[in-house]
């Protein structure tokens, strides 16, 4: 049974092992993620524990979807800082193994994220993949809408600069602002 948890800034340095592994699998199946091949474990383990921090602050939140003892995949929220922007979050870094697809996994993790930012206050969701990816039929299958593509925003695993998709999708109450933070934020 596959059980999806949202995990802690420690946590994530627990598990930046197990999702290194992930992340180079996914990076070597050739899915366009920000990094190019070969990604170096210790890299990919040293990128995931950078994020604790964020973490841990609340301005990234990590889920993963265990399948038994192991990481089957991941899928990530950034918060958007800007007070003008405290709607609207991007969705980041959904992975799922090639030995965990096409099981819905892929559209847990996102209903998950999505879930969670609607329950936040968040009431837009933003993301990008590469165009012509096996990723837009579950973004448009899950209701996001593709609003635009940019031509050779980024390089593939292999380098080749491949033009990227970007989608929105409408969650929880529209138009209500989220709850301001105690602190205004510092970030530009």
């Amino acid at each position: 049974m596959t059980e999806i948890v949202q995990v802690s800034g420690p946590e994530l340095v627990t598990y930046a092992d197990e999702l290194a592994a992930l992340l180079v699998e996914t990076v070597d199946g050739g899915s366009s993620v920000g990094f190019l091949a070969p990604l170096d474990r210790g890299a990919a383990a040293c990128w995931w524990r950078e994020r604790a921090e964020s973490v841990a602050a609340g301005h990234h939140q990590v889920w993963i979807a265990r399948d038994g003892e192991r990481i089957a995949g991941t899928i990530g929220l950034v918060r958007a800082l800007l007070p003008n922007a405290r709607h609207r979050a991007e969705v980041a870094k959904l992975m799922v193994r090639p030995s965990a697809q096409g099981r819905g996994l892929g559209r847990s993790l996102l209903d998950a994220v999505e879930h969670s930012a609607a329950d936040a206050g968040v009431t837009l969701l933003v993301l990008d993949t590469e165009s012509g990816s096996p990723a837009e039929r579950l973004y448009r299958s899950a209701g996001w809408t593709e609003c635009g593509s940019v031509p050779d925003y980024a390089g593939d695993p292999a380098g080749v600069l491949k033009p990227t998709t970007l989608y929105y999708k409408a969650v929880g109450p529209a138009g209500t602002p989220p709850a301001r933070s105690a602190s205004p934020s510092t970030s530009l």
